[in-house]
């Protein structure tokens, strides 16, 4: 691991955080405590895991993985989620590690998927098969960060195929950072469609979203 002690500890873990989604919780917060977002609408996909929290330095360390093709922050993103996805409770090897895929002309412009670059460490690592092929992104879109929340939800739609069936696997979708969930819940209902037992989502990192009291939350069962 090319990270010293002190700068491991520098960097912002995710509890408290909601077993459903991975949405980051006030501290304090009971570990089990179901977010709100959550108790209204659950989730398409089994759970979320998230290595880190979306705030400094990991946004920095996203963004010389995600815009400047920097190799070497790939690898030690991956390690880093593979460590700490591996040690969360309940954690199970699923079949097979899919990453979102990139659209082929957004993929030209970029020249990599940072997805499937940071997929290929995390595989390695979790001895977890790796499927890049599976799901294709058919509909190029907006940057879902050019955005607002309710156009993210629905920019996506119709944008993602199965290119082969999943009966009965255990799928553990993968993408870099996850902030509003729409990019991952239309991939879950894609692998869903396509026959998949179950689907967890991984990500590097997880945005920080306001605070919500403790008395809008409820211990999970």
């Amino acid at each position: 691991m090319d990270l010293c002690a002190d700068c491991r500890a520098e960097l912002p873990t995710i509890d408290p955080c909601c077993p459903s989604c991975a949405r980051p919780l006030p501290v304090g917060t009971a570990s089990n405590s179901i977010c709100r977002t959550c108790q209204h609408q659950p989730p398409l996909f089994h759970r979320c895991r998230a290595a880190l929290r979306y705030q400094t330095p990991v946004k920095e360390l996203v963004g010389d993985l995600k815009f400047r093709a920097q190799m070497n922050m790939i690898r030690l993103a991956g390690q880093l989620m593979a460590e700490q996805l591996h040690h969360q409770p309940d954690w199970q090897r699923p079949d097979a590690i899919i990453p979102v895929p990139m659209h082929p002309q957004r993929l030209r412009e970029r020249g990599y998927n940072q997805a499937l670059e940071l997929a290929r460490v995390v595989s390695h690592r979790l001895a977890v098969p790796l499927d890049g092929t599976s799901i294709s992104r058919v509909r190029l879109t907006t940057p879902q960060t050019k955005l607002k929340r309710r156009e993210r939800l629905s920019n996506l739609h119709g944008s993602f195929a199965a290119r082969r069936r999943l009966d009965g696997l255990r799928v553990a979708l993968l993408d870099d950072v996850m902030t509003t969930g729409s990019t991952v819940t239309e991939c879950t209902q894609v692998v869903l469609a396509a026959g998949a037992a179950e689907v967890e989502v991984w990500v590097l990192a997880r945005t920080v979203e306001p605070e919500r009291s403790t008395g809008d939350l409820r211990p999970g069962e």
